[in-house]
């Protein structure tokens, strides 16, 4: 049985759905960026700290990983290859690794402001910038535009979310078998 509090579960942020007829493409790139940050951050609402720490099956990372992840991910295409930052690497792979160590100091609080603190860089970062903006710096040998940004975080992320999505579901489960509760919030976290 777990000893943490409900004071160290993620609560669920509003989610707003991109616009309907969204005519400007890097409107709709954003708004779409932003559901699924949102999502993915409420894949890990009402669970148990435990289980947002802890694998469920060793070949598969943690839901706080993965959300590390995630802050990694648009540190190095956003602030640093499209902003042309020069903040630290938080992975040496943004795209692959599969789970971002986490520390003994990280708490699912702390990993959830990590995140929003690097989207709201990255919203700054592209703000006014257009979508044949081509970055400062090259990856791969070639400059890529802030359309092609877009397109892969937004990929990168929607694959997160999935995974986060079975993720909960085996945390839950796992949680079950063992005779205690791993939610307080409901399953529909959308």
């Amino acid at each position: 049985m777990s000893n943490a509090s409900s004071n160290d579960r993620i609560e669920p942020l509003s989610v707003e759905e991109p616009a309907t007829w969204a005519h400007d493409e890097l409107r709709l790139q954003r708004e779409l960026l932003q559901f699924l940050r949102v999502t993915a951050v409420n894949q890990l609402a009402g669970l148990d700290p435990v289980d947002l720490r802890t694998p469920p099956l060793p070949s598969l990372p943690s839901p706080l990983g993965v959300i590390k992840r995630l802050t990694a991910l648009e540190r190095w295409w956003i602030s640093i290859v499209t902003g042309g930052s020069d903040l630290p690497l938080l992975s040496q792979d943004a795209d692959t690794d599969p789970d971002v160590q986490l520390t003994d100091t990280d708490t699912p609080h702390s990993v959830v402001e990590d995140y929003r603190a690097e989207w709201s860089r990255s919203d700054q970062t592209l703000s006014g910038l257009r979508a044949d903006s081509t970055t400062p710096n090259l990856v791969g040998g070639k400059r890529r535009t802030v359309r092609w940004i877009y397109a892969h975080v937004i990929q990168e992320t929607a694959r997160a979310v999935g995974q986060l999505d079975v993720l909960r579901a085996l945390a839950t489960a796992r949680a079950a078998q063992e005779g205690r509760t791993s939610t307080e919030a409901s399953e529909d976290v959308r």
